[in-house]
This record gives structure tokens, sequence and C-alpha cells, in this order.
């Protein structure tokens, strides 16, 4: 019974530190969304929209009629003018209070309370596109620096093969040194390569910090020392490159976000010339007011008793209502110059959206040209590392017996080291280009699942 209890307080005890010594792997889909959430320039850029949509609801608001109020309590000294009398009195003080309140309202101004509120649903249009523009940077960024990752851990796993073979390498030497079948030079010249080996599996392993380092402050974490990425399974298929980059643009171009923008802030500047060309026309408005006043030293006619706050505010009551009209003449050609500069702000608009058109196409070719080279200079490497692969063995072999020397043997295994980490290099290469052209095609980016095209 002392021994099932002892059993279950160490499983208690050691159980919370098993789940703490696991560390958590982050897959790409999850440092993307927690990029998203924590980014600085992402949550400015919601700021910025933000803004547009208060300019949006505020021109909607501006069709509302204004209402503004006034109240005053004055004193006057001396001589002075009661305004409910109009009578001047003389070495008195007057207390007199007055009230106002007034009404605008905008009849007719060219439709430009109307075509403001069309431009700015287009500017916050843009700029929610903008947004997902700063979103898809940021996500391609992760995107790579997440392979980056996984190309330096490959990279640091084969130089450690690498030195795990010389040291055995060294370990044979050294026997037959001691045997008499090598000269102590082949073993000085292997232990010498093997400190150079050393020496890159040292930096290696800094550039694979370096790049975790990268990673960690993109998603806006404090420290690495827990931080490690998930590695997703690659399976090699026999296809080419899918699809090509016309038949991706026309794709791209009708769902990308920076497409999207310029097209939104085309049709803004279109609406800000009607603006323009509304100011040309006159503007109508219809007022109201309603204003009261009181004195204390009014007194009621005929019987000249006090005259009460209340019943002076009623009797003093008066409303007004008007209409007035504002034609536009001359005002130092400031009119006609508006018109002039949104006509050439739609101009620089389509030549915005005509260039980000053409940009994105090159964007396009460019991943798709990468990703056709990366694929063939995949292919390629991979035979190199099998050919390099039985050099490497068979001067091995020739090493064991003394028929080559360890400089030829040093150089053998160097080349294939170089071999692998070409492969590796084309392999994530290939991979990113193709996630960027499946991210122009409106697939979300993903890791799982992925295939390496080898032909």
């Amino acid at each position: 019974m002392e021994r099932k209890i002892l059993s279950l307080c160490l499983f208690l005890i050691m159980s919370p530190l098993a789940l703490l010594s696991q560390q958590k792997q982050w897959t790409l889909e999850e440092c993307i969304a927690h990029a998203l959430q924590n980014n600085i320039r992402i949550k400015q850029q919601e700021i910025m929209t933000g803004y547009q949509v208060s300019n949006l609801e505020q021109s909607k608001l501006n069709l509302l009629p204004t209402l503004n109020g006034s109240a005053s309590h004055n004193y006057a000294f001396g001589r002075a003018l009661d305004e409910t009398t109009y009578e001047f009195t003389e070495n008195e003080t007057v207390q007199s209070n007055n009230f106002y309140a007034g009404s605008n309202v905008t009849l007719f101004r060219g439709l430009v309370n109307y075509n403001t509120i069309q431009k700015n649903k287009y500017e916050v249009l843009a700029s929610e596109q903008d947004l997902e523009q700063f979103r898809d940077d940021i996500s391609l960024n992760i995107a790579l620096a997440y392979l980056q990752i996984l190309l330096n851990q490959e990279l640091v796993a084969a130089t450690e093969a690498q030195v795990d073979l010389t040291k055995q390498q060294i370990d044979r030497t050294g026997k037959m040194v001691a045997a008499g079948s090598l000269a102590r030079g082949s073993l000085l010249e292997i232990e010498a390569q093997a400190a150079r080996e050393e020496l890159q599996l040292v930096n290696m392993r800094n550039q694979l910090t370096l790049s975790l380092l990268n990673l960690a402050q993109m998603l806006e974490l404090q420290s690495i020392d827990d931080f490690a990425i998930a590695i997703p399974a690659i399976t090699v298929k026999d296809e080419a490159v899918d699809g090509n980059p016309a038949a991706i643009f026309a794709i791209a171009e009708k769902s990308r976000p920076e497409i999207l923008s310029a097209e939104y802030k085309l049709r803004s500047a279109e609406y800000d010339l009607a603006i323009a060309r509304g100011n040309r026309s006159p503007r109508l408005s219809l007022g109201a007011s309603m204003s009261t006043g009181y004195s204390d030293k009014r007194l009621k006619p005929v019987t000249f008793e006090p005259y009460p706050f209340g019943e002076q505010l009623n009797d003093n009551l008066n409303y007004g209502l008007g209409f007035s009209l504002n034609i536009p003449i001359f005002n130092g050609w400031q009119v006609n110059t508006g018109i002039k500069n949104s006509k050439l702000g739609i101009e620089n608009s389509k030549y915005a959206l005509e260039n980000t058109r053409k940009q994105l196409y090159k964007n396009i070719q460019q991943a798709y040209t990468d990703a056709a080279g990366a694929l063939k200079k995949y292919n390629a490497s991979q035979k190199a590392v099998t050919s390099m692969e039985e050099a490497f063995r068979y001067a091995e072999q020739r090493l064991d017996v003394g028929l080559v020397t360890a400089v030829e043997y040093n150089q053998s295994k160097t080349q294939l080291l170089a071999a692998q980490s070409e492969m590796a290099q084309a392999k994530y290469e290939y991979v990113f280009k193709t996630k960027v052209l499946d991210f122009y095609k409106g697939i979300p980016l993903t890791l799982e699942h992925i295939t390496i095209l080898a032909k």
C-alpha cells in the first residue's frame, strides 16, 4: 500500500515536469495566425482603416441638419441699453439673459455631399484591401522565414553527419597508423579536416539560431529558448510545375488585394472629380432660428409691476425661417483648378492600376520561372547527391586500404556536403515559389502534404 501511495505521489510530481519539458512546435499556420494578431504594422493599418471608416460615417452625418444653441447672462453698468425695451438706463446695473437656438440644412449643393459619401466609401474599401495586402506580405515573409529554418535544420543535420563520419574515420585511421599500415600524416590530415568541419557545424548552428530568432521576432515573441517549429512531411512526385503565368494571373487579378485597392482608388478619384464639379453649382440652404431674452429692469406695461422671468421669456420669444442661395461666380479660379487637379488624379490612378497589374504579372512570371528553375536544380542536385554518395563510399573504402590519401578523401566528402546543401536549397526554394503561386491563386498558405514535383 505504501509503495502504491509513493508511486502515485511520484507520478503527480513528475507529470507536470514532463508536460513542461515538452516543447511546443509551431506550425506555419500557427505562426501566420499569431503574426496577424500581433504584428504592429498590421495594427497601424487597422487604425488607418478606422480613420477612413470614421470619415465615411461623418460624410453621411453631414446630410443631417445642424442644430446649435447659445445662452448668455450679462451685466451692464452706467448708461446701458436694455435690449428688451430698447431704452437707456442711467447709473443702474442691468442684468439680462439671452437664449438662442438655430438650425441649418443644405437643400442642394451640386450633389457634393452624395459624391463625398461615395468617395469615402471607396476609400474605405481601398484601405481594407491595403490591410489585406499587409497581411499577405506578412504571411509570405513568415513562410519564407519558416522555410529558412527548415533549410538550416537540414544543413545542420548534413554537417553533423559529416562530422560523425570524420570522427569514425579518425578512429579507423588511428588504428591503421598504430598498426603501421598508414603514415601518421594521414591521421593528422583527417584530424585537421575534423576541426574544419566542427567550425563549419558551429557556423551552421549559428545560422539556424539566427533564423529561429528572425521568425520569433516576426511573431513578436520575447525569447527563442523554447521556440521550435514543426517539420512537415515532403513527398516527391513525377510531374511538372502546375499552371502557367497567364492562367495564374487571370485568377490573381480578380482577387488580389493590391489590384482591388488600385481599382477602388480609381473610383474614389472619379468621385473626387464629381465633387470638384459640384462646387460650380449654387448652394441652397434652409435655416430656422428661435430666440428670447430677459431683463431685470423691464416692467409690465400699464401696471408697471415686476416682469417675471418665465413670462418675459414667453413674451419675448420669436421664430425665424429663411432660405439662403449662394452662387459661386469667381473665387480666384479655385473651382477650375480643383477640377483640373481631379482629372490629373484620375490619370494618375489609372497609371497606378496599370502598373500594379504589370507588377503582379511580373511577380507571377518570376515566381513561376524560379519554381521551374528550382525544380530543375533539385532534380540535377538529386542525381549529383546520388553520384557523390557512391563516389564517397568508394573513396572511403580505398582510404581504408591505403589506396587514396586523406586529402582526396576529404575532397570527396566536401563535394558530397556541397551537393546535399544545393539539393536542400533547391528544394525549399521550390517549395516557397510554388506556395507563392498558390497564394496568387487564392490558396491559403500551408505546409501540410507538400509535394516536390521531380521529373
